[in-house]
């Protein structure tokens, strides 16, 4: 009888610590899935920013090597990610492209300027970092005009403003949720178990003693959920990249690792914590309000 009681005990709880387990590991799931979120809308931001366009003529008069001595110049400044020479011919065909016909038969001439295509950095993707470039290159007897999308630029960093702190406060709000989930989940684990922790006081086992075992739980049980939730992470990142692979441009494993790296420590930490004032709740109760 005792050894089915035993028996009968012992599965309870290991049920209830699998389902603690993968109570943990879904919360993660979901807080993991929000931090992939941040980073594709934060790579998204950059990726915008940073295929703004600053079209720069120069002069017609102007050799090809001193353009091409222009471009090395711009590619040294701080501002600036990339550059992009285009020729006269190289403009022609392009319109041609676009418009669907040649224009230089009927013409008789290319009357299009040679040009450098300006890609600045995300940070400096601002109409007030670009005038500030702009009033620089037009001091420059090459350049003839500099143009770019003005009201793209404000519109582009407003509507990125707007989208960024709704993400932060729709994240904040979730993260909160998600440790008021986990401590709950953790207190109902540790609830099943107050008749063993009362047990264990009332014979003369130290509070430490009686909470290192459970803190150890926690903490094992975080990084097992931690865990679980990182490989279905992993699948789910990889059944994106197969249905829309054009998604490979805005990630960054690094930052991915990072994600995966707070999973399972936000796991540990708050299972663990929780843990912790969870027994140390049971330890200050009087016998009868276990029975509450």
């Amino acid at each position: 009888m005792e050894e089915f009681e035993a028996s009968t005990s012992a599965k309870k709880t290991k049920t209830i610590y699998i389902s603690t387990v993968f109570g943990i590991a879904m919360v993660l799931l979901m807080v993991g899935l929000l931090g992939l979120i941040l980073v594709h809308a934060n790579n998204l931001k950059r990726y915008v920013k940073e295929n703004i366009v600053l079209n720069i003529f120069v002069d017609d008069a102007a050799h090809e090597t001193d353009v091409l001595q222009l471009q090395k110049t711009l590619d040294a400044n701080p501002m600036v990610k990339q550059t992009q020479y285009v020729s006269k011919e190289l403009a022609a065909r392009n319109l041609q492209k676009d418009l669907g016909e040649d224009f230089l038969k009927f013409l008789g001439y290319n009357p299009l300027s040679q040009s450098l295509d300006v890609y600045l950095k995300a940070d400096y993707a601002n109409n007030a970092d670009i005038e500030k470039f702009k009033t620089e290159l037009l001091k420059n007897p090459l350049v003839k005009e500099v143009k770019y999308q003005q009201s793209l630029v404000d519109e582009m960093n407003q509507n990125i403003t707007s989208i960024s702190l709704v993400i932060l406060v729709f994240a904040g709000i979730f993260v909160i949720l998600s440790v008021a989930l986990i401590n709950n989940t953790i207190r109902l684990a540790i609830y099943s178990q107050r008749f063993l922790i009362k047990s264990m006081q009332l014979v003369g086992a130290t509070k430490g003693f009686i909470r290192k075992p459970f803190l150890l739980y926690g903490i094992w049980h975080g990084l097992l959920g931690g865990l679980i939730a990182i490989m279905i992470l992993i699948g789910t990142l990889y059944f994106a990249d197969k249905q829309v692979p054009d998604l490979i441009i805005l990630q960054n494993y690094t930052e991915f690792g990072i994600v995966f790296i707070v999973v399972v420590g936000l796991g540990i930490f708050i299972s663990g914590f929780s843990t912790f004032l969870a027994v140390n709740k049971f330890l200050r109760l009087k016998i009868y309000d276990l029975y509450r």
